[in-house]
């Protein structure tokens, strides 16, 4: 079960500034403050940030209240509060009600986004390996903690994925034109996720994506000089949509700074702040997260929790175990062959470079955020590994009780019916 006490305190930490929007634009405008996130004070001094200026915006949004000042968050574009500002002007509820309706079409549109995960896991290897998939989502905490909150909008992290996952199994074409709409759609969905999230998980969204492709590549045995083309297009699509955000983000921040260099510099400073920058040249609060070693923060995040009592490294060593069982035992199944097991369990090992991009890149915030970072995990390397696991139990189990063989037997009757 997922500890309340996490689940309530995330949701006021940074969902405070979708609320400071909210009240932002309601009284100044969409645009105002470059559309930037923020949160309001009551006098001229923006309030430190802290469970007062939490509480602020929250009674600022329901009461109608005044305020002084925006204090504008510059790290992202801030795309789920604009969009969330689009809404609060048309939707006929009181602002409380509001509130929880955004909470409500969060958790929706995460919910069908982690479906059409599940759903390609069930049309490549049948019902059993899609359930385990849908219990591993399901039991996860951290999907839960951060599921329903609007600054997160957990959905956007996997679109790039979705979208590859059900473009390449609808669509596998080795032309020109093929590689373009590959290109487009990657573009449109890395930057659908950067101006909604801003940056946050990037190195793992975008590794993330390109798991479906290696699972199709392994299947199709693809060639080296198509595997690049598609990977070159993959990194271009991906570094267009990440400037065009970026570009964008500067013009928001000039908005309120005067200045493009003002964004320019936010930019390098909010990503040295993260990664590995040199810790003397930053204030003391960011030290000790510069100064730390990288095996320290994957060891770490190796030994957090998953579920219960359950850990990532317990996790790891179980999907490896079940990688070599149906490896070995990969010709015993009735619906996939064997390299379309074989191309699953190396897809797996594949996403696991997902969330360790995070940790390795991004140490010093994976230092920091250890109560909210443990969800990359399920970006996606939890998701393939129980995928591998319904795989093993499959392998176990008579084809009298596998959905797909039913389905499959029917289908099999009604043909043979026609024809006679």
């Amino acid at each position: 079960m997922t500890d309340r006490r996490l689940f309530v305190s995330h949701q006021r930490d940074v969902e405070f500034l979708v609320v400071g929007r909210l009240v932002k634009s309601h009284s100044d405008g969409i645009l105002s403050a470059g559309g930037l996130p923020g949160w309001v004070s009551p006098g001229t001094t923006p309030l430190a940030y802290g469970d007062q200026a939490f509480d602020y915006q929250y009674r600022a949004y329901i009461n109608g209240l005044t305020f002084d000042s925006y204090k504008p968050y510059e790290s992202q574009n801030g795309g789920q509060a604009l969009v969330l500002s689009l809404l609060d002007r048309s939707v006929p509820l009181s602002p409380h009600a509001r509130l929880q309706f955004f909470r409500m079409l969060t958790s929706l549109l995460l919910a069908l986004t982690l479906t059409m995960v599940v759903l390609w896991f069930f049309r490549e290897f049948g019902s059993c390996v899609a359930m385990f998939v849908l219990v591993s989502m399901v039991v996860s905490q951290w999907l839960a903690i951060l599921g329903r909150n609007p600054w997160w909008s957990t959905w956007a992290f996997y679109l790039p994925m979705v979208v590859v996952m059900h473009f390449l199994r609808h669509d596998r074409p080795l032309t020109n034109g093929h590689v373009l709409k590959f290109g487009i759609l990657v573009f449109i969905s890395v930057l659908a996720k950067c101006l909604l999230t801003g940056y946050e998980y990037i190195t793992t969204t975008l590794i993330m994506m390109i798991v479906p492709f290696v699972y199709y590549g392994i299947l199709d045995r693809l060639s080296t000089r198509n595997f690049m083309r598609y990977t070159l297009a993959a990194i271009f699509s991906s570094s267009v949509a990440i400037f065009l955000s970026l570009t964008i983000l500067c013009c928001q921040i000039a908005a309120v700074e005067g200045n493009m260099r003002a964004g320019v510099d936010e930019i390098t400073y909010s990503l040295q702040k993260r990664t590995h920058a040199d810790p003397s040249g930053f204030p003391l609060v960011y030290r000790d997260s510069l100064g730390s070693s990288t095996a320290s923060v994957v060891l770490k995040y190796l030994n957090s929790k998953f579920f219960l009592k359950v850990r990532y490294w317990f996790l790891t060593a179980l999907f490896l175990v079940m990688s070599v069982a149906v490896i070995l035992r990969g010709n015993r199944y009735a619906f996939a062959s064997h390299r379309k097991t074989a191309a699953l369990v190396l897809a797996t090992w594949f996403s696991a470079l997902a969330p360790l991009s995070w940790f390795v890149i991004f140490k010093a915030h994976a230092f920091i955020h250890t109560f909210i970072d443990p969800i990359v995990w399920q970006m996606p390397f939890t998701l393939f590994g129980f995928a591998v696991c319904g795989l093993a139990v499959r392998s176990v189990l008579p084809d009298s009780l596998h959905l797909r063989g039913l389905l499959a037997r029917r289908n099999c009757t009604c043909t043979s019916s026609h024809t006679l």
